[in-house]
């Protein structure tokens, strides 16, 4: 598997202000000098965007179209099959391309009539507050770089594909918008850091990582199960427990394999009702409360 490391794959400047990425040694594209120049230049146009303005324009090659293409149409049936009636609306509002990468400035522009979100485009990890925070301004930081060649149906890097494919199709629905911006305010209401990471935690395994029934199926609504292909096949046969938020924001998870304990809500409605509760109503000291009850665990 990945190196864990990879996920977080810090990223440097150099003297002339071009950044450099720094990828694991397990990463699928470590010994691929033009893929890592290929990051490089990616995460040095992202690095030179002014906020207010529309996202850059990256020029993709067409190995990187061609990975959006397999992964795309991989997906089609898939998300026929296994999302929630929430994400297929907000596909189908979208209507993202399946034979190119769109530009983040032109889906910032598809989703604006629908949501009023937009994509600002990142280098490279952006801290916890930040990246939070933004969703309470209706703004989604993204990556604009493509998983490697080599592995298209997978990666655990939030590459344009999860960020586009995953979360785009939910930022196209009001209802999962309504989440994304409680979840922002959340992450500004708290101060701690501790209290910031159970509200990251409750994110990752509900609008990340989340599932539900939906007419006696169980069906994915988390973008990180909706954007790969092999995490969408495997999500049904995951040890499975009911929507608990001090259980979520006491989980340690590994990012570097596909989840293997997942939390399934009884209806969208319940997403909304228990974890949209929480994080309109959350504070430092109901979430220790929560903690207390709820010791961390695996």
């Amino acid at each position: 598997m990945f190196e864990e490391a990879q996920y977080f794959a810090p990223v440097t400047a150099d003297e002339d202000g071009s950044l450099k990425v720094h990828l694991g040694a397990d990463h699928p594209g470590f010994a691929d000098p033009a893929y890592r120049a290929r990051r490089d230049a990616l995460a040095t146009l992202a690095n030179a965007w002014t906020p207010g303005t529309p996202a850059p324009y990256a020029d993709y090659t067409a190995e990187e179209h061609d990975v959006w293409r397999v992964v795309s149409e991989a997906l089609v049936t898939k998300h026929r099959a296994y999302a929630c009636r929430e994400f297929l609306d907000g596909k189908e509002a979208l209507a993202l391309p399946i034979d190119h990468i769109p530009q983040l400035a032109e889906v910032s522009e598809w989703l604006e009539p629908l949501t009023g979100y937009r994509y600002q485009p990142a280098a490279g990890l952006v801290p916890l507050r930040d990246f939070y925070g933004s969703l309470a301004d209706k703004a989604f930081w993204s990556t604009q770089y493509v998983r490697h060649h080599s592995v298209p149906l997978y990666t655990p890097e939030p590459d344009v594909l999860h960020e586009v494919v995953g979360h785009g199709n939910t930022l196209a629905n009001p209802r999962f918008t309504a989440l994304y911006e409680l979840a922002g305010q959340a992450s500004r209401r708290v101060e701690s850091a501790d209290a910031l990471e159970f509200v990251s935690k409750v994110f990752w395994f509900t609008l990340e990582f989340g599932i539900l029934w939906e007419s006696s199926e169980l069906k994915a609504y988390g973008a990180g199960i909706l954007s790969s292909p092999g995490e969408i096949e495997a999500f049904r046969g995951m040890t499975i427990r009911p929507l608990d938020v001090g259980e979520m924001g006491s989980m340690t998870y590994d990012i570097t394999d596909y989840q293997n304990v997942l939390y399934v809500a009884d209806s969208f409605s319940q997403v909304e009702d228990v974890v949209g509760t929480f994080w309109a109503e959350c504070t430092d000291d109901s979430i220790a409360a929560l903690q207390e009850r709820h010791p961390a665990h695996t």
